[in-house]
């Protein structure tokens, strides 16, 4: 990871919002920027000049970890530190992420200060450091499909022990255990496994409830594997289909499809959105569609951009997206598909090539 240049690209990012400096309290941007990957860091940048303040239970960690960025160990609260220090080197005006600040520590850091800097030294800036991390790098790349790929082997292991009978949470402690057997440092988030008319919630967290005779079972799962996350969707059918269900799978999967080709530099967001939802508008089935199509992936399972109606964000070489458009009949039945997408030159790259074709158990 190339810590140094994205240094200096969000100092520069800085700078074009008018700051001298960025008080970065997000971890996951703390360790995009240095390598850090501790619970507790704030990093202080000036130009392209970055001082990681933390405390000594990181001593060790901080100093091998972060190397190429000043570290100090504080002896009070991190975030105090890294204010007296920002004013102590001359900074007269210094962003934060609002989206990561919150009213407390704002007051915080303000109270750090002396009274003759106090006013107008913070300053509300736009994600500077999400904005970077939504175009992935080629290290980022490898490890994301390497994600990828373990969360297509644990997919692959799930259709050898599934039937009708297993909750729910068996199946998703089997999946997560299978999952660190394989390397996972974690889930991604907490493993969905929505099965009979549960299936019809959009985000059914394993419960109790047994795989039915007959009936989809939605799985949604993903592994952090050196720091970054997979995302995939796959749902089966327990049993004998009825002709309504199969032709909704069908449609669901075309959708999906449609939204994957649609995936290109130059394109909105909102274009790939409009691409999964046309689909089930001409069948009728997008009034049962009730989320946006994807979302970026990377050190955060949800990053920018999203992919949603009438969102203007054009994409770029380097992003990686998931597509996982839906349908949910409360009462009935739903089920989702979804594959992580690598925005490249040429279109979008699938790191998710687990099979999608109908599958019934």
């Amino acid at each position: 990871m190339n810590f140094s240049l994205r240094k200096k690209r969000a100092g520069a990012g800085a700078k074009a919002a008018g700051v001298d400096g960025i008080l970065i309290t997000h971890l996951p941007d703390v360790r995009y920027l240095c390598g850090f990957t501790g619970s507790s860091a704030v990093l202080a940048l000036v130009g392209a000049r970055a001082t990681l303040f933390t405390d000594g239970r990181y001593t060790v960690q901080a100093r091998a970890e972060a190397a190429g960025t000043k570290v100090v160990i504080a002896k009070k609260p991190a975030l105090v530190a890294a204010c007296e220090w920002l004013e102590s080197s001359g900074v007269k005006r210094c962003g934060f992420d609002a989206a990561h600040t919150t009213v407390t520590a704002l007051e915080t850091m303000r109270k750090a200060l002396s009274a003759k800097v106090r006013r107008g030294m913070f300053v509300a800036v736009g994600p500077v450091v999400a904005r970077m991390r939504e175009v992935k790098d080629a290290d980022e790349i490898e490890l994301i499909r390497a994600a990828a790929l373990v969360g297509c082997d644990l997919f692959d292991g799930m259709l050898t022990y599934l039937e009708a009978g297993l909750t729910e949470v068996e199946v998703a402690a089997t999946l997560e255990y299978a999952a660190r057997l394989a390397g996972a440092e974690g889930m991604s988030f907490d493993t969905i496994v929505a099965s009979g008319e549960r299936s019809a919630l959009p985000h059914g967290r394993a419960t109790r409830a047994k795989l039915p005779k007959q009936g989809f079972v939605t799985l949604d799962f993903g592994v952090i594997l050196d720091g970054y996350c997979s995302d995939m969707t796959r749902t089966v059918h327990m049993g004998k289909a009825l002709r309504n269900e199969r032709d909704v799978y069908d449609s669901v999967l075309e959708a999906q499809e449609a939204a994957v080709a649609a995936v290109a530099p130059g394109v909105t967001a909102g274009e790939v959105d409009e691409a999964a939802r046309s689909v089930l508008r001409r069948v009728k089935l997008d009034k049962y569609f009730s989320h946006s199509t994807g979302h970026g992936v990377g050190l955060e399972i949800h990053e920018g951009p999203r992919l949603a109606a009438k969102q203007t964000q054009v994409l770029k070489q380097g992003m990686v997206i998931t597509i996982e458009p839906g349908v949910y009949m409360p009462g009935q039945f739903g089920l989702r598909i979804e594959d992580m997408v690598l925005v490249t030159a040429n279109g979008g790259e699938v790191l998710t090539p687990s099979v999608k074709a109908w599958i019934e158990l």
